[in-house]
């Protein structure tokens, strides 16, 4: 049996856009994600996010189950239009008011509130300015970062820049399937610059706001694993590598891009405009990484590929994601962290997984998912023992929502919602997470 750490923290995650719903009230303006998922064909079924799972409403009863499930933290973003609807200027006095009656129930029950301040929502209005793709974006989202310091910073004392940039930058404007749904490699590159310049800028804020607290960043990482010990196999997976880890990891933790990305990139698409300075802003100092891992990515050599890399299906359990399960990458994953990157403090973040789940006399027996989880914690507590400092863990996530393009026919959840009542149901994994957290161990 596994102690975990006393000061641990086990926590579940959620986002703004994926459950609060409440879309057009209180003065909340238009976002990014609600313009893209009203055009047909974007998200599945043509679903929104336009009522998701009420969390708005019904926060106080959201907070009561995670009291009742012993977290000891919830993190949790801040929707940037909801607060500050034109993305500049005026604040929402509403919506500064749902966050504060949130944080303070989360502090009435000792649950530490760990805020994103940006989960893909942008507002619209900024959009029209060009989105992430101007530059002067970098500058107003260190602006609402300053303002809610300012804010909640009081009773905040763990902040998290951005979620998954790489997820902002090449779905949401190289592939096209996430908000705003640009299909252009270089403009990804560009604005995967300026999320990381904005990242930079709202540490170096937070610093000089000096409410005291820790800040960081959320990347989602994919451990890449060669097919074969083949030369360019190996190559493949040192790209693939590059594209999903190391374009994000080497600017905030070494201050540069990695050259061989550069000459990748560089081949087919303009890369990033980088100004003097920009890449001693983006590795500022920070308190941890926050970690979302999933699965793992297992590539061969392929020339007619998009850069020479070819992703494999190995044989293996699979999630309704078509995601392999696949454990030890977690290990192998916090292991390569500290040897490449220094020994930071992590979170994971988010980590979980959907599967078919299904309601019989009002339980939800997900066994496949509680053996997902059990694996992983298992896999976390072997590197806390191999001397990764790992500080924390947050199950993606506390409930059912709307998984953006998958609209809501992925559950990921702990606990099931019934999206016509909005009723919730604890799942058996929510149950067992329970007694995890009250035992600290396996």
């Amino acid at each position: 049996m596994f102690k975990f750490p006393e000061d641990f923290i086990w926590g579940t995650a959620t986002a703004a856009y994926q459950i609060e719903g409440a879309a057009n009230e209180d003065g909340r303006g238009e976002s990014i994600w609600d313009r893209f998922s009203h055009i047909p064909g974007n998200v599945w079924n043509n679903q929104n996010g336009d009522v998701a799972c009420d969390h708005y409403h019904r926060y106080k009863e959201d907070v009561q189950i995670l009291k009742d499930m012993g977290v000891k933290g919830y993190r949790f973003s801040i929707s940037w239009p909801r607060v500050i609807p034109e993305g500049t200027g005026k604040i929402n006095q509403k919506g500064v008011d749902f966050y504060n009656g949130l944080i303070d129930e989360l502090l009435k029950y000792n649950i530490q509130p760990f805020v994103t301040l940006y989960h893909w929502d942008l507002p619209q209005a900024l959009q029209y300015k060009g989105g992430w793709a101007n530059r002067d974006t970098a500058e107003y989202f260190a602006d609402y970062a300053s303002e809610m310091f300012r804010l909640f910073g009081d009773r905040v004392k763990h902040w998290i820049t951005h979620n998954e940039p790489w997820c902002t930058s090449f779905l949401g404007h190289a592939i096209g399937v996430h908000a705003p749904g640009i299909k252009d490699f270089s403009t990804a590159l560009q604005v995967a610059h300026n999320v990381l310049l904005s990242h930079g800028k709202a540490v170096q804020y937070f610093r000089q706001a000096g409410r005291g607290g820790k800040i960081g960043i959320t990347l989602n990482l994919t451990p890449v694993y060669a097919a074969s010990d083949r030369e360019e196999d190996v190559r493949a997976a040192t790209v693939a590598d590059g594209y999903s880890n190391r374009w994000f990891l080497d600017p905030v933790f070494k201050g540069q891009y990695p050259e061989d990305m550069l000459k990748n990139f560089g081949s087919f698409a303009k890369i990033p405009d980088v100004q003097v300075g920009d890449m001693k802003i983006i590795s500022s100092p920070m308190d941890f990484l926050g970690v979302n891992y999933y699965t793992r990515s297992f590539v061969k050599y392929n020339p007619d590929a998009q850069f020479g890399t070819e992703s494999l299906r190995p044989d293996g359990q699979y999630t309704e994601m078509d995601w392999e399960v696949y454990p030890q990458g977690l290990y192998d994953l916090l292991m390569r962290l500290k040897k490449d990157y220094g020994d930071i403090d992590i979170y994971i973040t988010e980590n979980g997984a959907a599967f078919k789940d299904v309601v019989e006399n009002n339980s939800v027996d997900d066994s496949d998912r509680l053996n997902y989880l059990k694996m992983h914690f298992e896999k976390a507590a072997e590197a806390i023992r191999d001397g990764v400092k790992l500080k924390g863990y947050f199950v993606w996530s506390l409930m059912d929502n709307f998984e953006w393009a998958h609209g809501y026919s992925k559950r990921f959840g702990l606990i099931y919602v019934d999206y016509e009542t909005q009723k919730r149901i604890w799942k058996k994994s929510a149950l067992w997470y329970k007694d995890v957290i009250a035992n600290n161990s396996l």
